[in-house]
Formats: C-alpha cells, sequence, structure tokens
C-alpha cells in the first residue's frame, strides 16, 4: 500500500476541489521552463487501458486531438478505463491539464476523469461526454510521491469512451524535474506452471454430456499419455459405437434416458478410467463448452483453410486431448446475397461449408458458426432476419454444432427493446434450431443487455455474453471477470454466463498475429477466473504459433476440472479486502477451489480464511496450478500473490 504523504490541494469545493481554469498560452510559455515535466512525453508503456494503446499528441483512434470543438497539439489520448501512475519522489510542485471526450468519439461516449494523490481522489470531473469543453484540473502536489490519472467508465458501457489529457504538466521543483518519471511495472518472474504433457495415459474432460435420442452423437475421449492409445467404453446406450484407436463415440442414441458409462484408455505404461454419464433428455452444454473460435486472431481474415488448419493443431498441439473440441467459424463467412429460394450461402473464402464440417469431424471435433438475429452482421454480412428456420436448417445439412448469434443490427429492428424484446429474437431461433437434425449449442451474443443472465437458459440459450467485448488488455479482462458475482445465480448445467473469449497466445483481429498483451501472471489470473466463473473456455489465438508455457496454461487438467465440474456452481467473491479479493466455487466432490486474487500493482499476501466458505477445521490444501498438495492447513492458509496474479487452490473436502 502507498503511504500518504502531505500535499497542497488549492482550496475549492468538493468536486472540483482541485480543478481550477488556466490560460493555454501562459502554460504553453510555462512549457519552455526546465522545471516543467509533460506529461505525453513520457514512458507510456505502464499505462492500463480497456481498449486501444494510449497516444502522444494524438487520439486513441490515432487523430489530432480535439475537444469540444477546439484542438489541442500536446497531450495524451486514452480509453475508458485507464490509470496512468507516475513517480513524483516528492519532487513536483503542481500538476495541471485539461480533460474530455475526443470528438472522434459518438453520443455513446461518457467518462470520468480522476487526479489521484498517494492514494487518495484529489480531484474529480462529472461524466463528460462528445462536445463538452474540456474540464481543467490544478493540483499542488508538494511532497507527493505519486500522481495517478485515472479515466472511468461514465456509464453505460465503454464504448467509443475516447479519453484525452490535454496538456498535462508536471511542475517539478528546481533542479527536480528528471526525477518525475512514468511508473513502469519491473519484469517479473514468469509463473512456474506444472508440466501436463506426462507419458502415463489419463482421461480428461468432463463427467456428465448432454445430448439428443435420435440426433447424431459426436464426443472425442479427451487423454493424454504417450501413443498409441487403446479405448473402450462399457455400458454405452444403444445406437453409439467406440472407435478403439481414436477413442471417438459417434452414432446416434435410439432412446432418452441417462446412461452411466466407463471410459476407458490404456497405453504401454498404464491405464486410466473415468465414469462419464450420458443424459439423453435434449439438454446441451452440461458442462461449459471449450474449443477455439476465428475472431480474435483472424477477424475478417478468416478463411476455410485457417478452420482447417486450427482443427489440425487442436490436434498436433493435444489440446484436445483436454478437452478443447469446438471449432468455430466467427463473422465474415457469408455470401452478400441469399441464393434464389433465400438460403444463405458461404462466400468465396469458404468453398464448402458441408466439406468442412466434415472433415473437423473426422477428427471426432465439432463445429460452429455465427450469424445475427438482424439483416446484417456486425461486420455487414448477412444476417439471419426473417429467414431463422431456413437458416437453422441449413447449418444442420452443413452438420454445424454451434451458433453464435450476435444482437448487432437487430438494434435497427428494435431501436428500444423491452424484456420481451431483448428475448424475442433468441427465443425465435432457439425454437428452430431445437427443431432441427442436429444438436446445434445456442451462444447468445448480447453484451448483456436486459440482465440476460437472468433469463439466457429460458429463452434456449446455453450461453450468454455479460460483457463487452474483450481485448488482451488487463483493465478488459479484469473487467469481464470481476463484475461476475451478480451473474452467478443464473448459471449452471445447461446454461454459462460468457465473459467473451480467451484472450491468451498470438492474437490480431485480421493481419499478423502478434504476442497478448497481458502478463503471464495476468494470463494466469483470466484463465484462473474463467475456470471459477464456470466460463466457456472458447481460444482466440493462432494455434498454429501456440508457445510451450501458453499450452502449460490451458491444458492443466485440474484447473480445466474446476471449469467442467459437474455440479455446475459459478464463484463469487467471498471477500474484497483493498486490491484483493478472494473468489470461491463448492465442487461436485465436495471441495472447493478458491481463487486469491491480487487486482494491485505490487505483490501482497492474501489471507483466505476457510469459514467465509463455511468450512471448519483442518484441510488438506492442493495448489491446481503446479498440481501438488502444499500442506494441511487449519482455518486458514496465506498466500504471497503477485501484482495482477492469482494463486488457485483446492480445499479439498
Amino acid at each position: 500500500m502507498l503511504t500518504l504523504i502531505p500535499f497542497l490541494v488549492t482550496s475549492l469545493p468538493f468536486g472540483r476541489e482541485a480543478s481550477m481554469p488556466f490560460k493555454q498560452g501562459s502554460q504553453t510559455a510555462a512549457a519552455q521552463s526546465a522545471n516543467i515535466v509533460r506529461l505525453e512525453d513520457l514512458d507510456l508503456s505502464g499505462i492500463q487501458q480497456d481498449w486501444g494503446s494510449p497516444e502522444k499528441d494524438k487520439s486513441v483512434g490515432g487523430k489530432p486531438l480535439s475537444v469540444g470543438g477546439t484542438h489541442f497539439q500536446f497531450g495524451l489520448g486514452t480509453h475508458a478505463t485507464s490509470r496512468f501512475l507516475i513517480t513524483l519522489n516528492q519532487d513536483a510542485a503542481s500538476f495541471s491539464a485539461q480533460a474530455g471526450v475526443d470528438d472522434e468519439a459518438n453520443s455513446t461516449a461518457s467518462v470520468k476523469f480522476q487526479v489521484i494523490v498517494d492514494g487518495h481522489i484529489v480531484a474529480r470531473s462529472p461524466a463528460m461526454k462528445m462536445g463538452m469543453p474540456p474540464w481543467p484540473f490544478y493540483v499542488g502536489l508538494r511532497g507527493a510521491k505519486y500522481l495517478e490519472l485515472r479515466v472511468l467508465n461514465g456509464g453505460p458501457g465503454i464504448d467509443y469512451d475516447h479519453a484525452d489529457w490535454l496538456n498535462p504538466i508536471v511542475t517539478a521543483l528546481p533542479g527536480k524535474s528528471s526525477s518525475i518519471t512514468a511508473y513502469v511495472p519491473p519484469p517479473e518472474p514468469i509463473p512456474v506452471l506444472a508440466n501436463n504433457f506426462l507419458p502415463q495415459v489419463q482421461i480428461h474432460g468432463p463427467r456428465v454430456y448432454g445430448c439428443s435420442a435420435g440426433k447424431p452423437f459426436l464426443y472425442r475421449i479427451p487423454c493424454s499419455g504417450d501413443r498409441p492409445v487403446q479405448y473402450a467404453a462399457k455400458g454405452l446406450p444403444q445406437g453409439l459405437k467406440i472407435d478403439p484407436q481414436t477413442g471417438i463415440i459417434s452414432g446416434e442414441v435410439k432412446h432418452r434416458g441417462n446412461y452411466k458409462v466407463t471410459l476407458l484408455a490404456k497405453n504401454s505404461l498404464g491405464s486410466s478410467h473415468r465414469t462419464f454419464l450420458i443424459k439423453a433428455d435434449g439438454m446441451l452444454a452440461l458442462t461449459p463448452p471449450m474449443g477455439w473460435n476465428s475472431w480474435n486472431v483472424w477477424a475478417g481474415d478468416v478463411d476455410q483453410s485457417k478452420v482447417e488448419a486450427a482443427a489440425d493443431e487442436l490436434r498436433k498441439t493435444g489440446l484436445a486431448n483436454f478437452g478443447y473440441q469446438f471449432v468455430n467459424i466467427d463473422d465474415t463467412w457469408e455470401a452478400p446475397q441469399r441464393n434464389p429460394k433465400g438460403r444463405v450461402e458461404p462466400n468465396q473464402k469458404f468453398p464448402s461449408m458441408k466439406d468442412l464440417a466434415a472433415y473437423v469431424h473426422s477428427l471426432g471435433l465439432k463445429i460452429g458458426l455465427y450469424s445475427s438475429p438482424g439483416p446484417k452482421t456486425c461486420a455487414g454480412f448477412t444476417g439471419s432476419y426473417q429467414h431463422e428456420k431456413q437458416d437453422a436448417d441449413q447449418y444442420a445439412r452443413w452438420g454445424f454444432d454451434y451458433l453464435k448469434y450476435d444482437w448487432c443490427s437487430y438494434g435497427g429492428i428494435d431501436p428500444h427493446p423491452d424484456l420481451a424484446g431483448y428475448q424475442k429474437p433468441y427465443r425465435l431461433m432457439s425454437k428452430f434450431l431445437k427443431q432441427s437434425k442436429r444438436d446445434i449449442i445456442f451462444s447468445l451474443c448480447q453484451y448483456g443487455m436486459g440482465d440476460v443472465w437472468n433469463w439466457g437458459k429460458s429463452v434456449g440459450g446455453n450461453l450468454w455474453r455479460c460483457t463487452g467485448d474483450i481485448n488482451d488488455s488487463w483493465g478488459s479482462m479484469s473487467a469481464n471477470a470481476f463484475g461476475a458475482s451478480k451473474w452467478a445465480k443464473g448459471a449452471g448445467p445447461g446454461g454459462w454466463n460468457d465473459p467473451d473469449m480467451l484472450v491468451v497466445g498470438k492474437l490480431g483481429w485480421g493481419g499478423k498475429p502478434r504476442p497478448t498483451k497481458l502478463t503471464p501472471n495476468e494470463q494466469v489470473t483470466h484463465i484462473s477466473m474463467w475456470s471459477l466463473l464456470a466460463a466457456p473456455l472458447i481460444l482466440g489465438c493462432d494455434l498454429t504459433q501456440i508457445d510451450p508455457w501458453t499450452l502449460r496454461l490451458l491444458t492443466n487438467p485440474e484447473v480445466i476440472d474446476v471449469d467442467q465440474d459437474s455440479l455446475g456452481k459459478p464463484a463469487v467473491r467471498v471477500e474484497k479486502n483493498g486490491d484483493t479479493e478472494i473468489w470461491a466455487r463448492p465442487l461436485y466432490d465436495g471441495g472447493w477451489a478458491v481463487g486469491l486474487v491480487n487486482r494491485g500493482g505490487f505483490p501482497q499476501k492474501v489471507t483466505c480464511q476457510f469459514d467465509i466458505i463455511h468450512v471448519t477445521g483442518k484441510h488438506v490444501v492442493r495448489n491446481l496450478w503446479l498440481r501438488k498438495n502444499i500442506g494441511t492447513f487449519a482455518n486458514k492458509i496465506t498466500e504471497l500473490v503477485p501484482r495482477h496474479g492469482t494463486v488457485l487452490l483446492k480445499i479439498l473436502r
């Protein structure tokens, strides 16, 4: 924690207590002094923000700075939410700036600016919108150690929250300007992760699986270990068969019912078995879906060859051996026009959807695609509006197993929906998917509107987005993760809260993939939280370039078991203490998964008292990322957690 050092604040009314107007011309003249530090000239790499990258003397969109119709030569373009920490070393006299929403934004933008000194808010703006004149700040800094500039979402979301700090200047004490620096977190040791690619054979994956009787069934047993592996399954329902060389179970379950199956696998080093309950009652996604989606790496550059390559890599890398089974095509696959019979067709990037689906199925994997309830998708391609039944039937004919259904242009059909309006297009498509000749997982992509977590399952959804689009920044990922307690009650077997896809590995959103911007500790928090939240684990990276550390991150079977736990109760926040939090969920075997999280900028010790999860006495505690028991603890456990890191534990029954 930072220690408060006395500092000077101008005596103005609270709310503008440290804000006062100043003349731009006099500031420009003052900038010629050696005591002036322009903050946009500092190292900006330590800025955390939820979208885009900070820009010197430009907006976050790369344009000249302009707020309220006035242009500015100097400043910093950022985006809500963002944090910029400056180390002052008690060598600063004052801070001055103006701040506002850049004119490149739109009417939805709304941000609030804060100035924080040694951990205390000393100045703030009201909610700022596009077109408003910039808000002035002046803060005395004598004796202060740290200055933080923060931009917050002013509501309702962060879309187009393009925020500018204009002429942000720290005036240093005489001869002290060189000690005013941007805080850049020091390099961190890469977290140690257990090796999951062991030679001994081990079956992974869910312990329960849902399907419909009379519809095609496909399941590839997730199993690691040296090859070759021989597979068997005892108690399969009538209509299913297993390939003993590949472990692919296929066919059609003839009759409704629950079937207790024993999956078996053996190699030269031994054998493994797992109880597997097949519930053939029409309920799908009894555990959260796992797989890959094209958008975060390829966006509009996706094509059939890239999707086939992703399917190949799920097998080659071993990801499929740990339960990743879906290969999902996102936006831009659709032809501009429907055929004369009104059927949707793929564009030239996808020569044959039917052949593509058949190829993915031949690997024992499943395939998904994307549409919108509106006339156009988010990228302007053909949507499903007024063709819902045709599209559902077409997807089934092609052989697809998953549909992501993105609100997008439906806002033009119903611009001011009530609750029934939010539900209507999803209820309609769900009906036709269920009437089709395949089991098709239904993903509602509508960003949490109308508190979808309260009704997504009732309209036929198997998962539903609760957030805006994620990106690979700490602000974006953590915002999607740590607002999740309020969603937990609505999720469970058959329907899951979705905080969006995983942003680890090499990403790109089209163009050349580059490494994620999340630090290794932030990536551990990302996967830990998604598993605690029982969230879908949908990769968004280039699988052809995945590195060994990322593979370890994504293939820890004990972490995946938390995500796939058959009890299906998502974690909630059980304690918050400053920047540290504890999240916990009960597990089917009577144990508890517990995440000790540090959202702060420095390592901190985090203590979990067992009674906050209604556990008493002594218990063996296991570190899931290390895959080892760390001891027996009475009533509590304390761990040192790195900045933006998570220690993921299991308290054994």
